[in-house]
Formats: C-alpha cells, structure tokens, sequence
C-alpha cells in the first residue's frame, strides 16, 4: 500500500508554521510497511483542494488529510472531500452531543458553528476525538481509503495511534519497511556519492537517498520485505559493501549523532573534556551537553569571545594575540592547551574564527576557522574556510570540532 498526506491551512504555506504532522504520520506509516509516496501543503480555498483531492485519489490506495475539520467558514475539508466523492453530508446526533458534553465540562455553552464538526459524508465513519472537538472520518471507495484527521498535532496523534494504526494493520500487504542510516562525517556530499554510486545503483531494493543535514552526510537505505528480518538482512547487505569505501569517516549506522558517539568514546577511554569557545559562543558546549550522563565526562567551558577573557579563562598569551590575531592557529592552539590545563581535562578544544556577515579581510575572510584539539601527545590544529551565513559557519565550526575529536580518541 502506498500512501499520500495531504496538509490543510493556509498558514502552513506562511514561514510562520512548520507541518511537523506529515513527519509523524510517515514515520507511523513506514513502520507499517507503507510508503509516503506524496506530500502536498494547499491553503483554505475549495477549489484548489478539490483539484489536489482528485489527483491524489487516482493515484494512491491510501490518502490522509490533516486539518480544515473545525467549526469555522475555512475548514473545508467535509463538503470537499465529500463533493469530489460525490456523497452528501449528514448530521451525527451523538457527535453534537459529544462536543456539547465537552464544553458542559468546562461551564461553557457549545457555540453553534460547532454543529459544521458533526457533518460526517454518507456512509463514512467518523473516529472519536479524545483531545478536542473535531471527529475524524474514515472513508472507504473504490479501494482506496480516506481519512480525514484534525490539525493540533496532540488531536492527530491519539487519534491515529488509537483509531487509525490498528484499522490499517490489518489491512497492509505484510509487507515490511525498515530503513537505515548511514552518517558520514569529513567527506563532501558529491565525494560520498562518487565513492558508493556504483555499489547502490543496482539496487532497487533497498533502495538509497544521500542527504546533507547539519555538518554531515547521511545515507538513508530503505528496505522492503515480507518481514522485518529479510528487510534487515538486505540493509546488512548493502551496508556491508558500503563500509570499507567510506571507512572511519563513518561514525554511526545505527542514528547516535556526533556529540553521542564522541561522549561513548570519553566514556570508553575514560577521558575528561573541557572546550574554549570564541566564534561558536558557547555552541559546542550545549551539543556536548545535549547527551544524557555528559557531566561524566565534559568538566565544562568558557566562552573567550573578547581578547581579555581569552587571557583571563583560558590563559592566552597577550603577545600572541597581538602578534597573530585572535583568528590564528596559534591562538586556537593556545585555547586548547590553557582549558585543559585550568580544568586538569584530558582533551582540550579551542575555536576561533570569523563567523560573520561582518569582521572579514582580505587575509582573514569570513568563513575562515581554526579549531584545535589538545591532550597528552600534544595539540593538532587545524585551519577551515567553511561557506555559508553566520549560523552555517558557527555550526560546521562545532560539526568539524567533534570529528576532531572523534578521530583523535579514536587513534
């Protein structure tokens, strides 16, 4: 079965909403073993969801709706839904009774245009609401299934979990979705497809996507089969061919994210980690301090972002400043040496660099990084030109920091 989600609202096509329903119902979905294939975002206007209804009734055995299901003139989605099916709308007695027991709850009187909510088209069934007002409908024609749901994610997903996930179990093929996720570290998105291209383009299942999120690569291998263990076996496969061509640039096949994988290794080698932060004010720290059990192994940070709290914290020299600059990879190396020193850690990192928009030159452009890792064999500095905006170079400082310090624990 493959499946379609359609998003109601004309505020979900402003920058002001994210549709965080859609990445839920495909997760729910793909644990299914059925597969998103369509997402589309259409505003409160009839016509233009009629059109997009159609089309995706022609196309998809299963398609889901969120929104537009509330009690004012916007929420559309009923007499649509109901007039591209060709079926008329009737009054549910017990739903009225339903949301007017909700608002005697609460001392209130249920509004009238709360009745709009107790149209349910013929013949559909309409899915109790637990968390609001606003029934679901489950309609099933032509061999496809319908199902409208309501927009508050909290609404959606007990609706789902309790009405929906169980009616769709029993109808799926007992085909199995599983999926992995190979993150890749030090490597350009080009360069990693280059390396595996021709190990993953003969297959069609499983099949892979190559994505750039946040620092890093991911290949994302999705497999389909009668059961969770076949799909399994075939992820094994690939991924076993995959990972002597990208080596240790491989840090996770299994979801951790960097600053998770760097703490198991400080667990592991019973290190401790202090860090000196200039042009990631402090951004490396909280990713380390996102993984639960952290203060077993980070002692904590400075924030050095002027010349005097870099003398003052991490115990840089002021002729060295005035000699190379703040953005040097002698500075860098001297902000890693001072924080472990001061804090007796095993591993020191010192960043500085210039994040931007402005403070750039010619010799020390925007974008141009030095990050340092320091422990007992000595310091490693390194020198980065990282593009993007300030947020982008901030973060691919922090992203690069911790591969750093990966690599170092790791040899």
């Amino acid at each position: 079965m493959d499946a379609e989600i359609i998003a109601v609202g004309s505020e979900l096509l402003t920058p002001h909403r994210h549709d965080t329903n859609s990445l839920y119902l495909t997760g729910q979905l793909n644990s299914l073993g059925i597969e998103v294939r369509f997402k589309t975002v259409v505003g409160d206007d009839a016509e233009r969801l009629a059109s997009v209804f159609r089309v995706a009734f022609e196309r998809s055995r299963l398609i889901i709706l969120m929104g537009g299901l509330g009690p004012t003139e916007d929420d559309i989605n009923r007499q649509v839904v109901a007039e591209v099916l060709g079926r008329t709308l009737h009054e549910v007695p017990e739903v009225i009774e339903r949301i007017a027991a909700r608002y005697a709850r609460t001392g209130r009187k249920m509004p009238a245009n709360n009745a709009r909510q107790a149209l349910v088209p013929e013949g559909a069934e309409w899915l109790p609401n637990k968390k609001g007002t606003a029934p679901g409908i489950w309609i099933e024609q032509d061999s496809r299934i319908v199902v409208m749901l309501p927009g508050p994610p909290g609404e959606l997903e007990a609706m789902f979990d309790e009405q929906c996930m169980p009616r769709l179990k029993n109808r799926v093929s007992g085909s199995q979705m599983r999926t992995r996720v190979i993150k890749v570290a030090g490597l350009p998105e080009s360069e990693v497809d280059q390396r595996i291209a021709p190990i993953y383009k003969p297959y069609d299942n499983p099949s892979t996507t190559i994505l750039s999120t946040g620092g890093a690569i991911e290949v994302h291998l999705t497999a389909r089969a009668a059961t969770k263990e076949e799909a399994d076996a075939l992820l094994e496969e690939l991924t076993d061919k995959i990972e002597p061509v990208l080596g240790d640039h491989i840090f996770s096949t299994s979801g951790e994210t960097l600053e998770e994988v760097v703490g198991m290794y400080l667990v592991m080698k019973q290190k401790t980690l202090a860090t000196a932060e200039s042009c990631t004010g402090g951004l490396l720290g909280e990713r380390i301090t996102r993984v639960p059990g952290s203060s077993e192994y980070y002692l904590g940070g400075a924030v050095c972002y002027s010349n005097e709290m870099k003398i003052r914290f991490a115990g840089v020299s002021p002729r060295l400043l005035e000699k190379y600059g703040a953005v040097s990879k002698p500075v860098a190396q001297a902000l890693a040496e001072g924080i472990r020193r001061r804090t007796n850690a095993s591993i020191g990192i010192g960043v500085t660099g210039v994040a931007g928009p402005g403070g750039g030159t010619e010799e020390k452009p925007v974008g141009m990084v030095f990050i340092s890792v320091s422990d007992d064999r000595g310091a490693e500095v390194r020198e980065f030109r990282f593009p993007g905006d300030r947020e982008r170079v901030r973060l691919l400082t922090s992203q690069f920091a911790l591969e750093m310090l990966r690599r170092r624990i790791r040899n």
